[in-house]
Formats: C-alpha cells, structure tokens, sequence
C-alpha cells in the first residue's frame, strides 16, 4: 500500500523541505490553539504541540494517509521563547539570545489512522553580541513574527550573528529533514 503524505502546516519552509526530500505531498491546515500546560519543559512542549495539531486530522485519516505535524520552540535558559506578538517582544527576545547559546528544539508527529510517532532534533545555537540597531534593522526588513524565537536562521540575523551550531541546521529553519526522510523510510 502507497502511503499518502499531507502536510498539516502551512509554514512556506516545511512545504520547500518535503518538495526538496522530492515527496510528493498533500497540504493541509488546521487551525489549532498552540496552548500547553505550564509544567511542560524544552522538548516537552515542543512534542506536545506537535501532536496537538494532529488532533483535528484524526478522524478524517484514510488508511493510507499519514499527516506530519510539527512544532519548533527556541529554549532558552528554562525559558521557551514562542513566537513574537509584536516588535517589543521580538526584540526582547533577541537581546535575551544576544551573545548566548539556545536550543532550537523540533518536533515531528507523523499520525495515521492506526498509529503515531513523534520524533524530535535539538540544535544549539551561539549568537554574538548584537547591537540594538542589528536587532531593529532585522525586525522592520524582515518582520520575524511568524519564527520561535522571532529569528529565521536563513535570514539576515542568521547571516550575520551565528558564530556557532550543533546539530541540524534544517531544524533550527523548522524541520529536521533527516529524521523526517529516516521515519517515512520506516514506515
């Protein structure tokens, strides 16, 4: 039996990664209320989060369908930097990351009628001292409100303020691809 793969997220980056790994690929949206409980911890949300949005999928799952979900949170010092609501946050994000280490945290769900799997990559990250006027000018050219952490590494603050990274440079953009090509193997 084929599987079919649809793509329960509307990320511009998510779609270019499956169209790269050559899968031919369904997208789907969702809408989903990213909210977990308060105890939850780096990965544990980020798992989560993941399986949440797989939720609303379930019950209309063919037996063929598997539906990958993901979800990215930036971890910092016990602290999970979501997405920025507005310029004031995403620049107080940054300047917290400013010459620090995180962890870029993914997790991906891949849901069928009959299973689920969640698999996660850990990337760290190193950023190098940026000036308040580095932070602004990225916020207004680039708008970072959409990204964990109010940064795209593929962007210019990623260009310029990455001194160094461990892991997985596809996940900190949104999807570890490898794990994502190793699981549908498996499947």
């Amino acid at each position: 039996m084929e599987i079919k793969i649809i793509l329960g997220s509307g990320s511009p980056r998510r779609k270019m990664f499956l169209e790269e790994l050559g899968l031919e690929f369904e997208v789907r949206t969702k809408s989903v209320e990213e909210v977990y409980p308060e105890h939850l911890q780096g990965k544990e949300i980020s798992d989560y989060l993941a399986q949440l949005k797989a939720e609303p999928f379930k019950a209309e799952l063919k037996s063929n369908e598997v539906v990958i979900t993901s979800d990215t949170v930036v971890w910092h010092n016990g602290v999970s930097l979501a997405k920025a609501a507005d310029e004031k946050e995403a620049f107080s994000m940054i300047r917290t990351l400013s010459g620090d280490w995180h962890e870029v945290i993914t997790s991906v769900c891949f849901t069928s009628k009959n299973f689920q799997k969640t698999v996660s990559a850990v990337t760290k990250v190193k950023f190098k001292e940026f000036t308040d006027d580095e932070i602004n000018y990225y916020i207004e050219e680039f708008e970072p409100f959409d990204k964990a952490g109010a940064y795209g590494i593929q962007e210019w603050i990623g260009m310029i303020g990455i001194e160094e990274i461990q892991g997985s440079y596809s996940n900190v953009v949104g999807l570890p691809t490898h794990l994502v090509y190793e699981t549908l193997m498996s499947l």
